[in-house]
């Protein structure tokens, strides 16, 4: 974790080492080892350092290559780095002071901008080639790294590590863009270039940027294969492949000479994580791993204890414990608004907020975590959509009814989410035999009677679209995105052009997915994995300390995209193959477990509990000042099944929860004011 700024004056103005520095100077945070710009005529760039591998303790940001004349700054990590020092024949130099911006530097020098081929890693960064007149800008495959730039042609181009930074550059206009209001407001998250301001973006993950003085040229460099499978003689060799990726994986993470933290939720993702590094870290010789944890004491419905603490007693780790029930939700709202730099979606972000201070508080200058396991492991559950669309409707009940028993479920719940869509495609798409053959099948296995079937798969899917939306009108709302209710004013919505800016891209997925690694494939690809992943970057950052995250590792996704989805889920096991690879690594409690908890009731609870009155004021005052954006009447009736603590969901509390953090961070601004 580093800061990283960049500026470039299109009009061959001086580069300002005044606005440099306030550019840099916002960064500090993210970089307390030091400070540094570098310019020349029209280029200019800055670095805050934080020192956390080994090669950081002698690195020094931003350098100027004396030999090519390349400059650069980057906040990198390599983690093929002996790989690259063979392609790039340094073998015979000490290459232990060969730092990560050192390599891509000298990656540039040999393969231009087809270096990125052969780095992997979180990296963002940016070189200045004096020989092109251009500056040269990557973010790494998956977006761990972030990286923001503002460009007004014939005047300037500026890039940083964060939107503070920009704001630093006084002709960076400030300006709302109220098309990311309402894209908040409807958890419409798959622009990956949009940001809260009209003149700032974002640069995509695994997308490259070339400026010129005339020029700005954006483009990706990678992108993930839906198509390729992976095949391997029996079910032990796919653990045991996964086993080594996910090992390596975690290795190249605490390559560092400081301490090394993780989070431990007791689930199977942050748990693999710990028990592998400790593993690791006992191999090496190196001090034991710190963990952070949350137990519920007032909240058995949100406690993971028994599971925290089986991982506890079998490894030889330092813990800390902190009490997520004494954890305010607008606790600190101020503080983390000023680091975000833009309102967020997440009524959960207090909590890793509060386990990253905990680990600054113990010293730790890198935190491993879990995130996002679920997505790149996969729970499996679409293999059985895949089943329904092959019309294999035999294995379906077998896996229905086993998947059922783990889940404490009933497999017709299952046949619902699972079994019915495709039919009800396949109805749409007249393909009478399949259908006829699914009702069949679904009457035999599930005792379904057969009219209902036809009626409400068959025949109810081909009600035209114009009468479904004519009904949705009737009952007063807009539903998208897994039947959340938007709670935006109409007439903003309307002025933005937000519903046919959904419907847009609805239309353009209507083809849904029919197999398992197909919608693998569209999850790991959409806007949520790299808006959760710059919220965790931000979260760290704040802390000065760095998130790592094992499973974004770009080896690991693509081995688990390309796996055939038996070993998703098999015999009723979500996850197969993350428990058969960890068999005698995680306690069999832990290993074995099938449930999930859920921490939705623990935000409702000390919403109420601690902060109902602030809760109070900004939805019935506050809210006020802003309302032209929100359906003010969904917003407080959403936030009294709130305050009752009954009748609510996930739904409910991400409505409450966006109207609460937009309107803060308005008044934040000072926006609300104008």
């Amino acid at each position: 974790m580093s800061g990283i700024t960049g500026l470039l004056q299109l009009d061959n103005a001086p580069i300002n080492p005044n606005i440099l520095t306030g550019m840099t100077a916002q960064l500090t945070h993210r970089g307390p080892d030091g400070h540094a710009i570098w310019y020349e005529g029209w280029v200019g760039m800055g670095h805050t350092m934080l020192r956390v591998t080994p090669e950081s303790a002698i690195e020094s940001l931003p350098w100027l290559d004396s030999r090519t004349k390349y400059a650069i700054t980057a906040d990198a990590r390599l983690d093929n780095r002996d790989n690259l020092i063979t392609l790039l024949g340094l073998t015979g130099l000490a290459t232990h002071l060969l730092t990560d911006s050192q390599l891509i530097l000298e990656a540039y020098y040999k393969w231009g901008e087809g270096c990125l081929t052969y780095l992997l890693g979180a990296f963002a960064f940016a070189i200045w080639d004096a020989d092109k007149h251009q500056l040269f800008c990557a973010r790494d495959h998956i977006g761990i790294k972030p990286l923001y730039y503002s460009y007004q042609a014939g005047q300037y181009f500026a890039l940083a590590s964060e939107i503070k930074a920009l704001l630093a550059v006084p002709t960076i206009s400030r300006r709302l863009n109220e098309v990311m209001v309402a894209n908040y407001l409807a958890s419409f998250i798959e622009d990956q270039e949009i940001t809260f301001y009209e003149r700032i973006f974002r640069l995509p993950p695994a997308h490259l940027a070339i400026i010129g003085q005339s020029s700005i040229q954006i483009q990706p460099y990678w992108a993930l294969d839906p198509t390729r499978e992976i095949k391997y003689a029996s079910d032990e060799d796919y653990a045991l492949a996964f086993r080594e990726i996910f090992t390596e994986a975690v290795r190249c993470r605490i390559r560092t000479g400081e301490p090394v933290g993780a989070s431990l939720s007791g689930g199977l993702d942050s748990s693999s994580i710990v028990c592998t590094a400790q593993m690791l870290l006992n191999q090496a010789g190196n001090p034991p791993l710190h963990t952070f944890s949350y137990l519920y004491d007032d909240l058995p419905a949100c406690d993971e204890r028994t599971f925290i603490e089986t991982i506890l007693n079998q490894q030889n780790v330092i813990p800390h414990i902190l009490q997520g029930g004494q954890q305010k939700p607008l606790g600190d709202t101020d503080l983390i608004l000023s680091h975000f730099d833009e309102a967020f979606i997440g009524p959960n972000s207090y909590l890793p907020w509060g386990l990253t201070q905990a680990a600054k508080q113990a010293n730790i200058r890198m935190l491993l975590d879990g995130f996002d396991g679920d997505t790149v492991v996969s729970h499996g559950d679409f293999y059985l959509t895949e089943l329904a669309y092959k019309g294999d409707w035999g294995t379906f009940a077998a896996e229905s009814e086993q998947l059922a028993q783990r889940l404490n479920s009933h497999r017709l719940s299952i046949l619902i989410n699972y079994g019915l869509p495709p039919v009800r495609a396949q109805a749409v798409q007249g393909q009478w035999r399949k259908v006829a053959h699914a009702v069949n099948e679904i009457h035999y296995n599930f005792q379904v009677p057969r009219r209902t079937l036809w009626l409400h798969q068959g025949l109810k899917p081909l009600m035209p679209m114009s009468m479904r939306q004519t009904w949705r009108k009737l009952r007063g709302d807009q539903v998208f995105q897994d039947g959340e209710t938007i709670p935006v004013n109409p007439e903003f919505a309307k002025r933005v052009g937000l519903y046919e800016r959904i419907r847009t891209f609805e239309q353009a997925h209507l083809n849904p997915p029919k197999t398992a690694r197909e919608e693998q494939w569209q999850t790991l690809t959409s806007g949520g994995l790299a808006y959760v992943l710059e919220l965790c970057d931000k979260t760290a950052s704040a802390f000065s300390l760095e998130a790592r995250h094992p499973f974004m590792d770009r080896r690991l996704i693509e081995f688990c995209l390309a796996l055939p989805a038996k070993q998703k889920l098999s015999q009723g096991w979500p996850r197969r193959i993350l428990r058969e690879a960890m068999h005698g690594i995680l306690p069999e409690q832990v290993r074995l477990r099938h449930n999930k908890t859920d921490l939705e009731a623990g935000f409702v609870r000390t919403l109420i509990m601690f902060e109902e009155q602030k809760a109070d004021d900004l939805i019935f005052k506050e809210l006020n000042r802003v309302d032209s954006y929100f359906d003010r009447k969904m917003v407080q009736a959403a936030y009294q099944r709130i305050k009752t603590q009954k009748n609510f969901n996930s739904s409910v509390i991400f409505t409450v929860w966006k109207a609460m953090n937009l309107t803060l961070w308005l008044i934040h601004t000072g926006i609300a004011s104008d």
